[in-house]
């Protein structure tokens, strides 16, 4: 019973940590979203966790350590994402939801992309990484566009298919910084949100709009029509 209850406690203390550091990225996470990463330090972050600043040097060397730990969940679920469509020809109202999804976890992870230029500006392994993540955006969204160009219902040229790519990605991926800018009282508010994702998939995929043709574009003045309903 003995060695039994040590076992016990062992695993108790191995656990423990890892809640704690778990505990310190989601906190973390949502101060930065909700007030700017530059404008949080790691003392207000043990504040809020009510632990000591020395606890929280235990599990993170500093608060780009927090940061990068934080951007190696993101970086995994984004990858998830980007690779659900290889090999694929989705409709477009697959398309619409695809996107929906993505904006949901842009929305998650916004400071990244509302603080952007000041963290790529001090951290190597960001500024390397979403470089990456942005090529692969992009390489997905041409993938689209070139095999809707072969089932000859989106008309582009090799030049076009390439500008239409980053446009999107752009559009994308700056689209909730931009919704922040219009209502930053407001920003967090649920219908406020949702309308803000709503809106960015509707937005990109109006960039392809005048390249569609035929069963695509049908599908696509569908969720047109839906989306303006709905949002009049």
């Amino acid at each position: 019973m003995c060695i039994g209850y040590q076992k016990e406690n062992k695993v108790m203390e191995q656990k423990a940590p890892r809640r704690t550091r778990e505990k310190i990225m989601d906190l973390s996470l949502r101060l930065f979203n909700e007030f700017g990463e530059p404008n949080i330090t790691t003392t207000i972050i043990a504040d809020e966790m009510k632990i000591s600043p020395g606890n929280l040097y235990y599990h993170f060397r500093n608060k780009d350590d927090i940061v990068n730990s934080i951007f190696v969940t993101f970086e995994e679920e984004i990858s998830r994402m980007l690779a659900m469509t290889q090999g694929q020809r989705p409709t477009m109202h697959d398309v619409w939801h695809y996107l929906h999804h993505m904006f949901q976890l842009i929305w998650r992870y916004r400071f990244f992309y509302r603080d952007l230029n000041d963290l790529l500006s001090r951290n190597r392994t960001l500024e390397l990484h979403f470089k990456e993540i942005f090529g692969h955006k992009i390489a997905v969204v041409k993938e689209l566009c070139q095999g809707l160009h072969e089932d000859q219902t989106l008309q582009a040229s090799p030049a076009e298919i390439d500008a239409l790519s980053s446009n999107m990605v752009v559009v994308a991926s700056y689209w909730l910084s931009y919704q922040y800018v219009l209502n930053p009282r407001q920003y967090t508010e649920q219908a406020v949100v949702e309308h803000a994702l709503a809106s960015g998939c509707y937005q990109v995929l109006s960039l392809m709009h005048p390249y569609l043709r035929g069963e695509t574009l049908l599908h696509f003045e569908q969720l047109k029509t839906k989306y303006l309903q709905t949002n009049a």
